[in-house]
């Protein structure tokens, strides 16, 4: 996440003048083979060259009882092996405020999509909850639906219930995720087969281009739960018997089938620049087209391949010899291959004025055939690449095809790790093709982003607060591990990210029920705090259920207080230059000339003291918020109440700033010779003292065993001699005037005239009295209340 509030934007550049009709991508996530659960994980097994197929043994069903290496037996399938991910029983039902009755009719393909499109907002440092009710589209693609189709067949009809047909309707994989984030923009759910996550991505980019959404998930998933697709795969050959997608190997023969779920964030270039976006990818230009009439339904057509290829270029304004690198669709079949690889050469390889050879490459020897998913598994990992600046090794190539006609010179297919090269005048370009057997084709043109100037915040904390929450105990305590996991992933992590980290935890996250809050300095004492959760008696640890904020009272003030908030964050900033310029003409002195500048010394004159009491304890609330931090209960001590009620929204900030200046400049025209005085006794005791002073009124219970009165100073000074008496201990407190006491009962009439002027709101959020400690809401719109509030102990 971006520390943007309160931030400098240095040398910020936004290619969005550059391509008014570009996408960003500015959050991902996946679930791919080979544990690949976040992008980061993808990223290492595509930078590893780990091969991701494994044997099915009896993970999805029978191999004993479906299994044979004839091709031709029927009611059998000749591949044992596949792509599978991780976890596909699993679902957190209750995140989602899903029944477990329903969760257990869900079509595993809409849990994954729902768990993704929530990780890919956050992954781009967004809180999901402040999106609800935007003009969201949601794109997905969806294909054949085991898991409906097995529940509809095998299961005792009599157990079919209500939520089987929206738990597998393809109409509902997408529809699901608008009505869980709250988005009210185009949704729809893509069947191209193997091109419906790509197509989806084109359809959310025109979208987004035409105005019709503001932001966008994209993408698709594919699960293989029952042997049915496998046995019509294999009675058409189409499997590898070598169980590898052997792409643009002379052996190629087949593909292996694979799972797979990746989402996509997009917004437009233009906003995502606006709004200081961690941008990943730019998606420059897409395109989709049909293959029509070819040798067969299910036949690739290079002709139409290629003007897929050429249509996304001139959509994009790219140039086809600017393209560094192309992942292809590449399944590995002997037909398929060559008819693409005869498309990628005629536009790209062939390319007037190419400077360097085209890179070509392939997922699917990584993966296997992720079908539905496969042309988002590609998208990201073009994006993955840009970021790493390096081209995954392309798997199983051992000889290329004969039948693959192109300039060895021209196109490249890098078999090891390679460094993506680029002039320092170019910028990494790339693409992707996505064909689906129904003859659907798509292909987009990626570039990578410029370097994001970095968000550089001018006043450095020497702790930054770490803020992980949960709907249960349970989450929580996982959400604390993953953290933790995270931070010793990474030893190189600066104060910068250590802040950026912070600020993402916080305003970049829905905040839970469960809530835990760690102080740290730097890295390595956020892990230890974060590993020693079950033992926070030992550390600077704080679990709560809610944020409530106190708003201190007067005496908390001195000069300076806020300056160095007010340099560093525009939130802060803001809030304080609204009070001034309400406040002028009613304060004789400029707000902020009391409180850090050449009039402080008035600071402590109770006129000046009130205001701007107010006015920091208003801004400091007003940051909180931009950070994401909502208190659900808001109190104040004495004067902190009027900012705590304003904050609840009792009265606006114009009304509460007229009441806190009247109170002030009303109380500053008493007369003189009040006092307070502090006792550290119980209130018990502290009555049995008072039973002699009929000038001395109580003030304020600030503790079991803290009590402070106020009267006439000769009063007090009595008392203050009996106190040392009785051995308990007495401070005079620093204060122009005894408040709380009867000495304030001469400007309670012309207070209540301010009072009634104010147009008071029942609050949005409760509010602990000072006068009884109840939560209380109604009685704060009542003038006899405020009136009160002056002349009652705080309690």
């Amino acid at each position: 996440g971006s520390q943007q509030t309160g931030s400098q934007v240095v040398g910020a550049e936004g290619e969005q003048s550059l391509y008014p009709d570009a996408i960003a991508i500015v959050g991902m996530s996946c679930r791919f083979p080979g544990h690949s659960n976040t992008p980061a994980q993808y990223w290492d097994l595509l930078r590893e060259g780990i091969d991701a197929v494994v044997d099915l043994g009896d993970k999805r069903w029978s191999l004993e009882e479906f299994y044979d290496p004839d091709p031709h037996a029927p009611g059998k399938v000749y591949v044992r092996s596949a792509g599978l991910i991780d976890d596909i029983d699993l679902f957190d039902n209750d995140f989602f405020g899903i029944a477990p009755i329903e969760a257990t009719s869900m079509d595993p393909q809409q849990r994954l999509l729902l768990e993704t499109s929530w990780e890919a907002i956050e992954y781009a440092g967004y809180s999901p909850a402040e999106f609800s009710g935007c003009n969201g589209g949601v794109f997905v693609g969806a294909g054949p639906n085991d898991y409906g189709q097995q529940a509809m067949t095998v299961m005792d009809p009599t157990r079919i219930n209500a939520y089987l047909g929206t738990g597998n309707a393809l109409s509902i994989a997408a529809g699901r995720i608008s009505y869980v984030l709250g988005w009210q923009g185009p949704c729809a759910a893509v069947d191209t087969a193997c091109s419906s996550s790509l197509v989806s991505i084109h359809m959310a980019s025109q979208s987004l281009n035409s105005g019709e959404c503001d932001i966008a998930l994209a993408g698709g998933v594919n699960i293989a739960l029952s042997p049915l697709t496998n046995m019509t795969l294999s009675r058409a050959q189409m499997l590898s018997p070598d169980e590898r997608c052997k792409t643009f190997d002379a052996s190629a023969n087949g593909y292996v089938r694979s799972e797979g779920c990746g989402i996509v964030l997009l917004k437009r270039l233009s906003d995502a620049v606006k709004d200081n976006d961690n941008i990943i990818a730019i998606v420059r230009g897409t395109a989709i087209n049909q293959d029509g009439r070819s040798q067969g339904l299910t036949a690739p057509n290079g002709l139409a391949q290629e003007a897929v290829i050429r249509k996304a270029l001139n959509n994009a304004g790219v140039d086809p010899s600017e393209v560094q690198y192309c992942e292809a669709h590449g399944t590995g079949t002997a037909l398929g291959d060559p008819i693409e690889m005869r498309s990628i050469n005629a536009v790209y390889g062939e390319a007037k004025g190419r400077s360097q050879a085209l890179k070509v490459g392939s997922v699917k020897t990584n993966l296997g055939h992720t079908e539905v998913a496969a042309g988002v598994a590609g998208l990201m990992k073009i994006a993955l690449s840009m970021q790493n600046e390096q081209i995954p090794p392309h798997l199983h190539l051992r000889e290329v095809s004969p039948h693959l006609q192109f300039n060895p010179n021209n196109i490249k297919i890098p078999t090891t790790l390679t460094p993506w090269q680029c002039d320092a005048s170019q910028s990494r370009l790339a693409a992707v093709s996505s064909f689906g057997f129904s003859g659907s084709n798509s292909h987009a043109i990626i570039e990578q982003p410029k370097p994001r100037a970095r968000a550089i915040n001018q006043f450095q904390r020497s702790h930054e607060l770490f803020v992980v929450s949960g709907k249960t105990s349970e989450a929580l305590q996982a959400q604390v591990q993953q953290l933790a996991q995270f931070m010793a992933d990474d030893q190189s992590a600066t104060a910068e990210d250590i802040a950026d980290i912070a600020f993402t935890l916080t305003r970049g996250r829905n905040h839970f029920y469960e809530r835990a809050a760690f102080v740290a300095a730097n890295a390595q004492e956020l892990i230890e705090k974060l590993n020693g959760f079950n033992a926070p008696a030992k550390l600077d640890l704080h679990k709560g259920k809610e944020a409530v904020f106190l708003f201190s009272g007067q005496g908390a003030q001195y000069a300076g207080m806020g300056k160095a908030l007010y340099d560093s964050y525009a939130p802060f900033r803001e809030s304080i230059d609204s009070c001034e310029r309400i406040l002028e003409g009613q304060l004789s002195l400029p707000l902020t000339s009391v409180l850090w500048g050449e009039n402080s010394e008035q600071l402590n004159q109770t006129e000046y003291t009130q205001p701007a009491l107010f006015a920091l304890e208003y801004a400091l609330a007003q940051l909180w918020r931009s950070w994401g931090v909502m208190p659900k209960l808001v109190m104040g001590h004495s004067v902190g109440e009027f900012a705590a009620a304003c904050i609840a929204g009792a009265f606006s900030l114009r009304d509460g700033l007229k009441l806190i200046a009247a109170r002030g400049r009303l109380m500053q025209q008493l007369p003189a010779g009040g006092a307070m005085l502090s006792l550290l006794t119980e209130e018990a005791e502290a009555n049995k003292l008072l039973a002699g002073y009929s000038r001395i009124d109580v003030a304020a219970y600030n503790g079991p065993t803290q009590v402070v009165v106020a009267g006439a100073q000769q009063d007090l000074d009595s008392l203050a001699k009996a106190c040392k008496q009785r051995g308990i201990e007495t401070r005079f407190l620093t204060v122009s005037h005894a408040f709380h006491s009867y000495l304030m009962e001469p400007m309670l009439a012309e207070f209540k005239t301010v009072l009634e002027s104010v147009e008071f709101k029942t609050p949005r959020i409760g509010v602990i009295s000072n006068l009884d400690g109840r939560i209380v809401k109604k009685e704060l719109t009542q003038v006899q209340y405020w009136l009160d509030h002056i002349r009652r102990p705080v309690r």
